[in-house]
């Protein structure tokens, strides 16, 4: 072939290839900036990391009821997955207390087949709102959470403090290898341990298999279909969840970037679909994994290599002293883990900052979640903040000016302080029909409508109509083009009048007053032609009939 056939790329055909292909493979946006330091703080960071994993993960798997040996199997690969796809360097993919809850929740009871199987249409779920760019309806405000963010130390206690640091930071490797000292010597002195242990966990690293789509409980064969009825609304709340908790993760470190909340989605979409080969519990991000990151001092996403290659070397070598660790020593990983990020001030701040609906929903949701379940608390949540967010749309307020131009022609001008939508149409029409009085024209200044639907539109139509039977002037001011369109399609153009600009205001309305003016003469000149002419004719029948009268009497 030819160079003629084959002409060289640009250099802005290059550079927007590479940025496509940055966007949906983000380690090719930091490894050629990757240096030995970023390296050296990786591995520190990963390490660090893994002694807080370990023992959590085996502490979630237990909090779903599972053995702790699927919480190993849940925190390697999407370590190693998000190392290619993911885009904040912060967030560590592996199981946490809140999608160990809702999984506990929707396979209680069951076998391990369907929390496999819960993974991996979660993760399909989830990949499949990243292919639908539903990114957008993740638009979370910026979460603040200072507590596990490293702070420099310029003071003579710095050394010491940071020593004190490492330790804290490996408080749940060390409790975890204490307790399971003591329970060892305990077997070996007396031949009995006088508390429950975590038991045996299989060794070696789990085969990869297909996840089961069918499922044997006891006499009864669940199929495919029988296990996703099972799942019932798990199959939409858990993808959502682990996604919201992704994205608020990413908006509380990642400070200095933007997030792709749609990239976040499909990276936790394929690190749940291949960890399910892998019989993986559902994962997300957890918010005290990303402390410890961020305090350790984590540079890139290659940490989550190092934090899953000691939870391989775990499940290879450590699994037979695993055995001896204390059940109550899991259940104080999982604690020290919850704890800190239950926030009873935020609830104060919401009631003190006029934000009282939020206090409700936030106490209302946590107290629900507790008595009743995580899924009613959550969609009664949900539902409570629906039912506040329309409520704000149907109220709507407006400044309301009495104007007049510099002709004399007085008029009303109504400047909306939110934009029109369909919610509150039925109040926008009494209150602008409670407004027009004396004839005084009625301007409606449209600045602030960004878009109207089709509900608005015809409200707007039929409150023109309603102003123009009662003599009222109506119009809309300086409207977007686009709207316009939409409202040559939806309304009748005889109802809507439109100004462009608000120095037309004088002229348009005293062009109105002058033609209804000269209509109003033209209507009195007409009847009082109308009103000679028939006096005359009167007068003629008048002598007509006299005259005929005077015949008929002849």
């Amino acid at each position: 072939m030819s160079d003629e056939e084959c002409p060289p790329i640009s250099i802005s055909e290059q550079k927007s290839r590479l940025i496509m292909v940055t966007k949906y493979l983000p380690v090719f946006g930091w490894l050629p900036q990757y240096t030995r330091f970023k390296a050296a703080s990786d591995l520190i960071a990963g390490i660090t990391l893994g002694l807080t994993v370990i023992p959590q993960s085996m502490a979630y798997a237990m909090l779903a009821e599972r053995i702790p040996q699927y919480g190993l199997y849940s925190c390697f690969v999407g370590g190693f997955l998000y190392i290619i796809l993911g885009t904040t360097k912060e967030v560590s993919i592996g199981p946490s207390s809140l999608m160990s809850l809702l999984t506990l929740q929707y396979t209680r009871n069951m076998p391990q087949d369907f929390v496999i199987l819960l993974c991996f249409l979660t993760g399909c779920v989830e990949f499949l709102m990243g292919v639908l760019n539903l990114g957008l309806i993740l638009k979370l405000k910026d979460i603040n959470y200072p507590c596990m963010r490293n702070k420099k130390d310029a003071s003579k206690k710095a050394m010491i403090k940071k020593i004190l640091w490492y330790f804290s930071i490996g408080r749940n490797a060390l409790i975890v290898l204490i307790t399971s000292t003591i329970a060892y010597q305990f077997e070996a002195n007396t031949g009995a341990i006088p508390f429950s242990l975590s038991g045996k966990i299989e060794a070696g690293i789990p085969k990869l298999s297909l996840p089961p789509f069918s499922s044997q409980v006891g006499n009864q064969t669940y199929t495919f279909l029988d296990m996703c009825t099972h799942y019932g609304l798990g199959l939409g709340i858990l993808p959502i969840i682990a996604v919201s908790v992704n994205v608020a993760i990413a908006k509380a470190f990642a400070m200095d970037s933007s997030i792709n909340a749609t990239q976040e989605m499909l990276a936790l979409g394929l690190c749940n679909i291949l960890g399910s080969f892998v019989s993986s519990l559902p994962t997300s991000g957890a918010f005290t994994r990303s402390g410890v990151g961020s305090a350790s001092g984590v540079q890139t996403s290659m940490a989550g290599l190092y934090s899953g290659t000691m939870a391989l070397l775990a499940l290879s070598f450590l699994t037979p002293y695993f055995y001896y660790i204390p059940r109550a020593t899991l259940s104080a990983v999982l604690i020290s883990a919850v704890l800190p990020m239950i926030d009873l001030k935020i609830i104060k701040v919401f009631w003190k900052g006029n934000s009282k609906t939020d206090a409700i929903a936030a106490t209302g949701t946590f107290v629900i979640s507790i008595l009743i379940g995580i899924e009613i608390g959550l969609l009664l949540g949900v539902l409570f903040n629906l039912i506040i967010f329309i409520r704000f749309f149907t109220k709507l307020t407006f400044q309301t000016n009495n104007c007049k131009t510099h002709l004399g022609n007085k008029y009303i001008m109504l400047k909306f302080n939110t934009c029109f939508h369909y919610p509150s149409a039925t109040s926008f029409c009494d209150k602008v029909i409670n407004l027009a009085t004396n004839n005084v024209p009625l301007i409606i200044n449209c600045k602030t409508f960004t878009s109207l639907d089709y509900t608005s539109i015809k409200a707007i139509e039929t409150l023109s109509k309603r102003l123009n039977h009662k003599k009222n002037q109506f119009w809309l001011l300086d409207l977007n083009s686009d709207i316009v369109k939409n409202f040559d399609v939806f309304a009748d153009d005889k109802y809507i009048r439109l100004i462009e600009k608000e120095e037309d205001i004088a002229n348009v309305l005293y062009d109105d007053a002058l033609s209804n003016l000269n209509s109003e003469n033209l209507i009195n000149i007409t009847t009082n032609s109308r009103r000679e002419d028939s006096e005359s004719n009167a007068e003629e029948l008048t002598l007509m009939s006299t005259f005929e009268c005077k015949l008929v009497q002849q």
